[in-house]
């Protein structure tokens, strides 16, 4: 068995934003350094990681540099070219988790429902179109709504079109500006979502009495319901108002995603409970994801803690909930780019069980994601009840 010991390596990073800041944050204390790769000087992770690289996520040469700093790669956006990381980790030698073949899958959502529906994934009725003509064709066999969405580049809903009639056809497919697919509208009580992780091959048989295994180790977090508004995550609620099969059926679906994914690293797999108690897959994020940001504070492990120990092949931690947990997002609400500082944090800091989380971004635009708050509560408590709390706080703060 292989001697684990701190200080320890150098964790790459291609992204610098919040989940690089965040990354950087958890591995600090098991003495892991972190070097992030982000175009924007000064970005988010630049005051908690060791350095930053002043560098495009296409850039090859400043990856081949962050490559030879770091004893393996990562990235915490989905911008990162997987032809890129696939020379700079040959030439190199340097690891890259997750795989950047799973990259290519998650970067068309067409290709990713394919995959995930040829290996028995449960996922909504689905087709690629190409003409105002082929999502017309879509509502007459899916009935009206149907989504629209955009095959690459979208995140955080953009790119995501509902269509409520075959007359709204042709602008909605302007709209999206790309190759398309669409979906069959589902009737959803609620969207959940499962963090899990895929982590090295479980530790040698010194420590088991069944012999060695080579799979591996697989770790899921509770589930956590997502409440959105105009596509935007607003609210994660750990654990999820879900029944205990929809629970298990989710934590089973999640497992057999991550035996479509190639890599370790943290994978948040988001799901729709349709109201018949099915679950469906909605998509999948090769990273840390939002709505696992209350592990930070609710989970035994984070999230963030979770990738580092994934990627460098180090034992994961323990999942468990420590409390129930809202997390909420502090989304810029102002009308135009501008320069902007959060004021009124009395009531947040003040607040047992709520913990603020600013990202550093120095410009507020129109709900983008500039920090979160994450409200714990007691075992005995209603999660009703701490999600008002949590609205109630981020409702108290304004930017100025």
């Amino acid at each position: 068995m292989t001697t684990l010991r701190t200080p320890g390596p150098t964790v790459g990073v291609v992204g610098g934003g919040q989940l690089g800041r965040m990354l950087a944050e958890a591995a600090a204390p098991l003495g892991v350094e972190v070097i992030v790769l982000d175009p924007t000087p000064d970005c988010p992770a630049a005051p908690v990681a060791r350095e930053q690289i002043v560098a495009g996520f296409d850039d090859e040469a400043a990856i081949r540099d962050l490559a030879t700093r770091a004893d393996v790669l990562t990235f915490e956006i989905e911008l990162a070219d997987q032809q890129v990381l696939d020379r700079v980790s040959e030439e190199t030698g340097t690891p890259v988790h997750p795989d950047p073949a799973t990259l290519e899958t998650i970067h068309d959502k067409l290709v990713q429902k394919r995959e995930l529906e040829a290996a028995g994934v449960p996922v909504p009725p689905f087709r690629a179109v190409s003409d105002a003509d082929d999502v017309r064709a879509a509502i007459d066999d899916y009935g009206a709504p149907v989504m629209l969405k955009a095959r690459t580049g979208g995140y955080d809903g953009r790119g995501n079109v509902p269509v409520e009639s075959k007359s709204e056809a042709e602008d909605a497919l302007e709209s999206v500006a790309g190759p398309a697919m669409v979906e069959s509208f589902v009737d959803f009580e609620r969207e959940v979502s499962v963090i899990a992780v895929k982590g090295a091959a479980e530790r040698s048989s010194a420590n088991r009495e069944d012999g060695p295994r080579n799979d591996n180790e697989i770790a899921t977090f509770p589930i956590g319901e997502n409440v959105h508004e105009a596509e935007i995550l607003r609210e994660t609620v750990v654990p999820a108002r879900s029944s205990e099969a929809v629970t298990e059926r989710a934590h089973a679906i999640a497992r057999d995603v991550l035996e479509v994914m190639d890599g370790r690293g943290v994978y948040g797999i988001e799901f729709f409970e349709a109201s018949d108690g099915e679950v469906l897959l909605n998509e999948i994020a090769p990273r840390p994801h939002n709505s696992g940001h209350w592990t930070i504070e609710g989970a035994q492990t984070s999230q963030f803690e979770q990738h580092v120990r994934a990627v460098l092949g180090w034992p994961l931690g323990s999942t468990a909930l420590r409390s129930p947990t809202v997390m909420t997002n502090l989304l810029g609400d102002v009308e135009e780019e501008r320069s902007a500082q959060l004021s009124d944090l009395d009531e947040i800091l003040e607040t047992p069980g709520a913990n603020l989380h600013w990202y550093g971004k120095r410009e507020a635009r129109p709900l983008r994601k500039m920090g979160h708050v994450t409200m714990t509560g007691r075992d005995d408590e209603g999660v009703d009840e701490l999600l008002e709390r949590a609205v109630s706080l981020r409702e108290s703060v304004t930017f100025e």
